[in-house]
């Protein structure tokens, strides 16, 4: 009887410690599908009630084993026949109920376990992002005055590269211009040097034309007299 009374009271609880899960994922999802702002665990009397009714039920559990005990101390003891099977059969079927009621309490508990903590991830995971929403207008500034300082560097190295570009660019049209000087210095020099040996060429043909002139003129003038001479004679 006792252990009959064990069972039905192990029965209802359970019954309601699953329903207890289901209630609290219900809640949770319910409460992620309406509301970004809302807290994820925002049951704390749900985790309260989970953590009574789990000790309320691994007491019965407790005592449900305890009066198994008995039971099988009972059919063990040497005034009891032990080839009674109606009685071997209740202790075995009170033992698997036993049994089947740990085994569905664990799942239970471990199932509601594994739902708090992904709720408790998650409620992290959301409060970060509450707490990056709630900072992000400073944040937005702060990056957009980087963003425009940034561009303002982009901009000052694009004008220091073409300045740089422009440099370069002076630099070999100046080597270059300096390059055709020297080339037209160094071919006035061999003008200039060629210049003394004209003007003294130049000279010399002056002069022989000069002689030639005189001899010319000599000739001439000596014919004219020999003519003169002979045609007044």
């Amino acid at each position: 009887k006792q252990a009959r009374q064990l069972e039905n009271e192990l029965d209802l609880k359970l019954v309601s410690f699953s329903k207890l899960c289901t209630s609290y994922s219900g809640t949770r999802d319910g409460r992620r599908d309406s509301s970004d702002t809302t807290p994820l665990l925002n049951g704390s009397g749900q985790d309260r009630m989970f953590e009574t009714m789990a000790v309320e039920i691994e007491q019965l559990l407790g005592k449900l084993t305890g009066i198994n005990d008995k039971m099988a101390e009972y059919t063990n003891s040497a005034g009891v026949p032990s080839l009674n099977a109606a009685l071997m059969h209740t202790l075995q079927r009170h033992r698997d109920i036993l049994q089947d009621y740990t085994h569905e309490f664990h799942k239970t508990k471990a199932n509601f376990l594994a739902i708090r903590e992904r709720e408790n991830l998650l409620g992290s995971v959301r409060k970060d992002i509450e707490s990056y929403k709630s900072g992000s207008g400073v944040n937005n500034r702060r990056t957009e005055l980087f963003l425009k300082e940034h561009e303002h560097l982009r901009n000052s190295d694009r004008l220091i590269e073409e300045t740089i570009s422009i440099a370069m660019a002076t630099k070999e049209n100046m080597t270059s211009q300096r390059g055709m000087l020297k080339s037209i210095q160094s071919k006035m020099n061999t003008l200039a040097n060629r210049f003394p040996a004209v003007n003294s060429l130049i000279q010399r043909i002056n002069l022989r034309k000069r002689r030639d002139s005189l001899i010319l003129g000599g000739i001439i003038g000596i014919c004219t007299i020999l003519l003169l001479l002979y045609a007044f004679h």
